[in-house]
């Protein structure tokens, strides 16, 4: 009885606290003013632009004060947090039920609702784009988030393109925008230096680069924390870079959100980023690095089994050890993917089939079309489409197309996305055959 009682009250602590892992490491992030080791996040600097049906409409941000001289003004919002702004818009009623479904859905995104303010924050700062009286293209952003231009300098747009010129100009012009965010379950106003670096009117967005980078400490290893959000709040990407000051980390050594991380001798899973208490979580994994699947260059990659489209066979990555395979995500609406299919085609024809191999994974095509793309190119090497069953998109967290992954007799992936010469060359080296178009 006693034991019972234990585990009841064990169990009810639990609850109430929260039980804690012990190889669940919580590191504090520190932020950071300039560029860091990554290249430079520019997302979130989007115009206003009226379409019919628009669903976003109702959200946008009522401002005055835009410079009266000014011809051909725009206004429009940086973004500073994607996931809060949608949310509160739903309980607003400033975007619909259907719409806040639809993004979840084609952002594979569950609103983190506990962490969310359920009280409307400010996460965007409007901005205006315009002529003055000689013909100068401006700008003005409310850096104070007051909806009011008026309070603030405008700028002329100069078009600076190079990375060079964004580091030299980030003490003279950078703006210091105020955002509001929920940090241990209260709202908070936090600055943000950003430079507006080109603007494309055709496409409605300027070229805003957060310059702001994040750390954590874990032991005497400084992690860098990337996140396309000017917050790292949801599929942010870490890495321990031994790098000399100044160079760019490889995005190829960047683990995303449940990707793993080598620190010394250890391995560490990247849980995420709590964001209402601003820690990066850690799992210090219990086994060494040829014992875990990933996608990740260096990793073992994940296993799948599906059945190759036409045939009786069923084709899995472990079958195929020995040789090099190159993973194809492709889809027949997919023009990039259309286009590399000759350069597939001619390397495939010319590669000795006992050392290499593609397998294409067809994603969210019709087989009529599938039929048809085939026939027309010739396509001989085997098909998988993923499905529900089979789930090779989920496993492989595919979000963009063409993406590849060039797989090593031993299982493991030494190389992602080439494509075009750059594949044609690898996969000559790695089997020191002759150039394409040669007959081995």
């Amino acid at each position: 009885m006693r034991i019972k009682t234990t585990l009841l009250l064990s169990i009810c602590l639990c609850i109430m606290t929260g039980c804690k892992k012990d190889n669940i490491l919580e590191l504090p992030i520190t932020y950071h003013k300039g560029f860091g080791p990554f290249e430079a996040s520019t997302s979130g600097a989007d115009l206003y632009f009226e379409i019919i049906n628009n669903p976003w409409e109702k959200t946008y941000l009522k401002v005055s004060g835009i410079p009266q001289n000014w011809t051909d003004a725009k206004v429009g919002q940086i973004q500073s947090d994607m996931d809060q702004y949608v949310y509160q818009n739903y309980l607003l009623g400033d975007i619909s039920k259907e719409w806040y479904e639809e993004l979840q859905k084609t952002w594979d995104w569950e609103p983190d609702t506990l962490n969310l303010s359920k009280e409307p924050i400010k996460t965007r700062a409007a901005f205006a784009i315009g002529n003055d009286s000689v013909g100068n293209t401006m700008v003005v952003v409310d850096a104070n988030n007051n909806y009011d231009f008026s309070d603030d300098e405008p700028f002329e747009l100069v078009q600076y393109e190079s990375e060079l010129d964004r580091d030299a100009r980030l003490n003279n012009e950078a703006i210091y925008v105020t955002f509001e965010r929920l940090l241990n379950d209260k709202k908070i106003q936090v600055e943000v230096p950003i430079l507006i670096s080109s603007a494309n009117m055709d496409q409605y967005y300027l070229n805003c680069n957060f310059a702001q980078y994040r750390t954590a400490k874990l032991e005497n290893h400084l992690i860098y924390i990337y996140s396309r959000n000017i917050f790292p709040f949801r599929n942010v990407g870490i890495s321990s870079s031994q790098s000399p000051i100044g160079e760019k980390i490889d995005f190829d050594k960047v683990a995303f959100d449940n990707e793993y991380l080598e620190i010394g001798t250890n391995v560490y899973k990247n849980l995420g980023v709590k964001r209402n208490k601003d820690v990066l979580l850690l799992e210090k994994m219990n086994f060494s690095k040829n014992q875990i699947r990933s996608i990740q260059i260096g990793f073992k990659a994940i296993d799948f089994s599906g059945s190759q489209f036409k045939q009786e066979n069923t084709i899995s990555l472990d079958i195929l050890k020995g040789k090099y395979v190159l993973l194809d995500f492709w889809g027949t609406w997919c023009g990039p993917c259309i286009q590399e299919i000759p350069n597939l085609k001619t390397l495939y024809d010319h590669t000795d089939k006992s050392k290499f191999e593609i397998i294409s994974i067809v994603v969210e095509s019709p087989i009529k079309d599938l039929e048809q793309m085939m026939s027309k190119y010739e396509i001989t090497w085997p098909q998988i489409i993923s499905d529900d069953s089979n789930k090779i998109k989920e496993k492989y967290g595919i979000v963009r197309y063409p993406t590849t992954f060039l797989i090593s007799p031993e299982g493991t992936i030494i190389a992602k996305d080439l494509r075009g010469k750059e594949l044609e060359n690898k996969i000559e080296s790695l089997l020191k055959i002759k150039p394409a178009g040669n007959t081995l």
